[in-house]
């Protein structure tokens, strides 16, 4: 008899503890199926989609993208072909952000079609800086020499400004923003200007005596900063700064404005700087990052 009682105790035992354990698990299903989630379960990701032009972006990016994801924030690079669609797509919700254009043109688009996107965030300036294989500083050009700029307005005129700063002509004080080769009012040096495309510039050093070099075509040349004879120094023109563009809707959604609050923060990082140094060589400078433009909101 007494076996008897041991094995009876001993499997009314066993049943109640099934029976405890199915309960539990058919409680845990039920909340999992209802939505409820344990307080102590970290929260989803949020999803902020980044427009930009080059795989270079995705370099400059990299440190950011990564100090997010503490921050629950999945950065999501999302590449175009062309400088035409990013503002586009921002304007149609089709992306939350792009970085890849300066005020000058994010401002041109917005005249043009309307957009209704705004600047949320500086993040560098690209220089423009005078090469040459003929001479090794500025004082030895001298009377005749050819000096390429680039052929379109917005570069145009900046490498206008900053053959102006290196000393070797002066503008119009009534000068536009965006200065013309009919615009210079005095050559200190007897120099030649030629305009030519932009993208051929580096290609054409061999033939001229000096050349204004936009930033991005120097680095895919191989040209260093250090080796510029002159390094441009007008850098403090808001115009000429890159940033990042959101959609002006979004920014009445206070959580979409939290996100882009880390974008912005993460990016405008001493990592990221290193990245420009290291990686790049000073072709990228670190530009306005002490404004709050989300602040301003």
């Amino acid at each position: 008899m007494k076996i008897k009682k041991i094995i009876t105790v001993t499997l009314s035992a066993a049943l109640l503890t099934l029976s405890l354990t199915a309960c539990a698990g058919s409680a845990s299903e039920s909340a999992a199926a209802s939505g409820r989630t344990d307080e102590s379960q970290s929260t989803a990701p949020v999803t902020v989609k980044l427009g930009v032009v080059g795989g270079i972006y995705e370099e400059l990016w990299a440190s950011a993208q990564e100090a997010l994801k503490a921050e629950g924030v999945n950065l999501e690079i999302v590449q175009f072909s062309d400088y035409v669609t990013p503002n586009n797509a921002l304007d149609n919700g089709e992306i939350d952000l792009n970085a890849f254009q300066h005020r000058i043109y994010l401002q041109s688009e917005i005249d043009n079609y309307g957009y209704k996107v705004q600047n949320i965030g500086n993040t560098f300036i690209i220089p423009l800086n005078l090469y040459s294989q003929k001479v090794s500083s500025v004082e030895e050009l001298k009377d005749g020499d050819i000096v390429a700029i680039p052929d379109d307005l917005t570069n145009g005129g900046r490498a206008l400004k900053v053959l102006e700063a290196a000393g070797l002509i002066r503008l119009k004080t009534d000068a536009g923003f965006n200065p013309t080769v009919d615009d210079i009012e005095t050559y200190h040096v007897g120099i030649k200007i030629e305009e030519l495309k932009a993208n051929i510039i580096p290609s054409t050093l061999p033939d001229v005596a000096a050349a204004v070099v936009n930033g991005n075509y120097a680095l895919d040349f191989g040209l260093k900063t250090e080796e510029a004879i002159y390094k441009d120094t007008v850098l403090d023109i808001e115009e000429y700064w890159n940033l990042v563009a959101a959609r002006t809707a979004d920014l009445e959604d206070a959580d979409k404005v939290a996100a882009y609050q880390k974008v912005i923060k993460a990016f405008q990082s001493a990592q990221t700087e290193q990245v420009f140094n290291d990686t790049f060589g000073g072709y990228f400078i670190k530009v306005g990052w002490d404004q709050d433009l989300l602040a301003e909101q």
